[in-house]
């Protein structure tokens, strides 16, 4: 039985040292890729700090990067 928890622990501890802090550019990007694909005219993706996303009430958030300090806002554009 100890070693089915130590088995779990190891496995948890391996995975966070392996996650790296996502890159905004890049998770912007792939973003974007997603947002294309469903053909969205106009639209704004804005890297911007976790304080200032408590700001934005029209914004909705679709990304999170640099260990949680920033923020990947969405706005739909009207045209």
């Amino acid at each position: 039985m100890k070693r089915i928890g130590l088995a779990i622990l190891c496995s948890a501890l391996a995975t966070s040292a392996f996650a790296a802090p996502k890159d905004c550019e890049k998770l912007k990007k792939e973003i974007e890729v997603k947002i294309q694909a469903k053909a969205v005219p106009m639209y704004t993706l804005e890297i911007i700090t976790a304080e200032e996303a408590k700001q934005h009430d029209s914004a909705m958030i679709v990304g999170s990067c640099e260990n949680g300090t920033k923020r990947i806002i969405y706005q739909k554009n009207d045209s």
